[in-house]
């Protein structure tokens, strides 16, 4: 492959509140070699009302029923708390990127002259959001978890007629479920999605474990993006759900052995394998003593390794003539 993976450990809201937190999880994320590390960056009086309830995952990855707001509310980023992490992340020489929920917190965003931007599933049908970003020309993330293709479509058209290059799209297929069940994955839409739109598509994993987006890169994806923390038992909604430290770099190794097998997809004798091809391939041989004008026959000739002789795909070339020397059983001919 050409062009890397581009890797994207997702800290969301997993460092709880706490600065202290959100800077170890970017510790991890560089240790395991991350292209980038995602926060989410919202103010939760302009995300939900305060009647909005949990989804079912979240009561039951916290372990408590509340509303929504009031879980939000303790998971917020402060403006100070963006520029800390920022500079933090310049200085362990990793991308910073954050979601954005709503329209204050784009402006922070874009303020702080994010390079990036990764549009949740969520905010798909967001017309003024989409809009929003658009103009910015930037390189747009546009996840597509619960959308059907006209979905997708309209959000791609929106963004472009705010002023977004096409070349600087890429969509990511996604299941919107914490944990994502095996039979909801639907690998393959990253190729319908690639086939229909001729856009760079990506994966953004909610399964356990790491055979999932190991495997979506081998089927294309162009970034992956996976959730981490730093404990799974840790309060919080996406604890449950995601990798931790040891699962993380096991899967970014395991991404970066599927880049390097993937290839140029030129059909070829890799150079490891020339040096085998005498040893394993075979020739044509005296099955038994041959006489010097005794005609080859399939009588008294055989196919046997080394490759070191006339090869077997001349068999029907062979048989007939007449030898030209005396062979010895097991002579290649």
């Amino acid at each position: 492959m050409t062009n890397s993976v581009f890797i994207i450990a997702e800290a969301g809201v997993n460092h709880n509140g706490s600065i202290d937190l959100a800077k170890q999880l970017v510790d991890v994320a560089v240790e395991a070699g991350a292209n980038a590390v995602k926060f989410q960056t919202f103010k939760t009086e302009q995300l939900v009302t305060q009647a909005a309830q949990q989804a079912d995952y979240q009561t039951a990855n916290t372990g408590v029923k509340e509303s929504q707001f009031s879980m939000l509310k303790r998971l917020e980023l402060t403006a100070q708390n963006h520029l800390d992490l920022i500079a933090y992340c310049q200085h362990k020489n990793i991308e910073f990127m954050s979601t954005p929920f709503d329209m204050p917190s784009i402006e922070l965003l874009h303020r702080l002259g994010m390079p990036r931007w990764k549009i949740p599933s969520g905010e798909i049908t967001n017309y003024p959001y989409l809009k929003q970003i658009g103009g910015y020309n930037k390189q747009v993330i546009l996840s597509t978890g619960m959308a059907v293709l006209a979905d997708i479509e309209a959000a791609i058209e929106v963004l472009i007629a705010a002023g977004t290059a096409r070349d600087n799209l890429t969509l990511l297929h996604a299941t919107t479920d914490y944990p994502t069940q095996m039979h909801d994955v639907n690998l393959l839409a990253i190729q319908t999605m690639a086939q229909a739109f001729k856009l760079k598509v990506g994966y953004s994993d909610h399964t356990p474990g790491i055979e999932v987006p190991t495997a979506a890169v081998a089927l294309g994806a162009s970034i992956i993006e996976k959730h981490f923390t730093l404990d799974k038992t840790l309060p919080g909604p996406d604890h449950k759900a995601s990798l931790e430290p040891h699962e993380l770099n096991a899967m970014i190794r395991a991404i970066r052995s599927i880049e390097i097998a993937l290839g140029d997809g030129i059909k070829r004798p890799s150079a490891s394998e020339q040096k085998n091809k005498q040893v394993v391939r075979k020739s044509i041989v005296a099955k038994t003593a041959i006489q010097q004008g005794q005609q080859f026959s399939e009588q008294n000739l055989t196919i046997k390794r080394p490759g070191l002789g006339i090869s077997p795909m001349r068999w029907n070339e062979i048989i007939g003539q007449r030898a030209q020397k005396n062979y010895q059983a097991d002579e290649l001919i």
